[in-house]
């Protein structure tokens, strides 16, 4: 499996964000705690929104502990909005083409879990992606591939719907195929304002996930801890595992339901495969 962080709020450096937290991101890429591996070393990703239309990515096959260039631009890249990710690979090359996250226009998108199956039902699940799109594949992964499926689907106008179909697809391709449990997933998609994070599988025993509760409430909670102090009330993180152990700090995002980060404001919300037809 893999690991990841999705940061809205106040701009912040990415070294506050990736190796500052007592249990951080470059921490969990050694010793992960709540994912189906400890250690994952098959490369990572970072993409931030700054001065450009398109949000900023760097990726890298190297184990994220172990990157010194990732060290080093940490230290000098402040953004509102970051996504993050540490790479355990499942049956997929570790290629650059292959980290998360990715990006189209103005999107990101990343993923923890996997397609069940996938070699036997990637033909198809490709050839569900829209004509236009299609050529914008450059990896290998079950998570790229659902990506452009949920793009084909109209990512960019609703979101929650577009995955809601792309999952739809996947699986109702899977079952002609005769598997059972396709879907593991707990995803993350932004278009630079917006974040939604999902946490689905078709067995109803997905990996786990959590959103941070107000900062402010934080604040008055512990008056003496000073990274709390570094951010605005409408901070806010999503997270495959808590980056610390502040009692009240982290809410789990329930099983099949999704979260909408805007602002300072989070809502949650149910969620459900669709029809996959266009």
């Amino acid at each position: 499996m893999c690991r990841w962080l999705a940061y809205s709020g106040s701009p912040v450096l990415l070294e506050d964000l990736l190796y500052r937290p007592e249990h951080s991101l470059i921490v969990q890429s050694m010793h992960a705690t709540m994912g189906a591996e400890t250690t994952n070393g098959d490369g990572f990703g970072v993409g931030w929104y700054g001065v450009r239309d398109t949000p900023g990515v760097f990726r890298s096959t190297e184990p994220a502990w172990n990157d010194r260039n990732l060290r080093d631009i940490a230290g000098s890249i402040a953004a509102s909005h970051v996504f993050a990710h540490i790479r355990a690979a499942i049956g997929s090359p570790v290629q650059q083409t292959n980290c998360h996250p990715f990006r189209h226009d103005r999107w990101l998108f990343m993923h923890n879990g996997f397609i069940d199956g996938y070699a036997a039902i990637k033909r198809d699940l490709a050839f569900a992606v829209a004509p236009e799109l299609f050529p914008h594949i450059e990896g290998t992964t079950d998570t790229e591939m659902l990506f452009y499926l949920a793009l084909t689907h109209g990512l960019m106008d609703d979101p929650p719907a577009a995955l809601a179909r792309a999952v739809g697809v996947v699986e109702e391709t899977a079952r002609r195929h005769g598997i059972d449990f396709p879907v593991q997933m707990s995803v993350a998609t932004t278009d630079g304002e917006t974040t939604w994070a999902f946490r689905y599988s078709t067995e109803g025993r997905s990996r786990t996930l959590f959103h941070s509760t107000d900062i402010a409430t934080l604040r008055r909670q512990y008056p003496d801890n000073p990274a709390l102090h570094l951010l605005s009330d409408e901070s806010r993180l999503v997270v495959s595992e808590p980056l610390g152990d502040l009692r009240g700090a982290w809410r789990e995002v329930p099983e099949s339901s999704y979260v909408v980060i805007r602002g300072g404001s989070e809502e949650l919300h149910p969620f459900s495969p669709a029809q996959g037809d266009r």
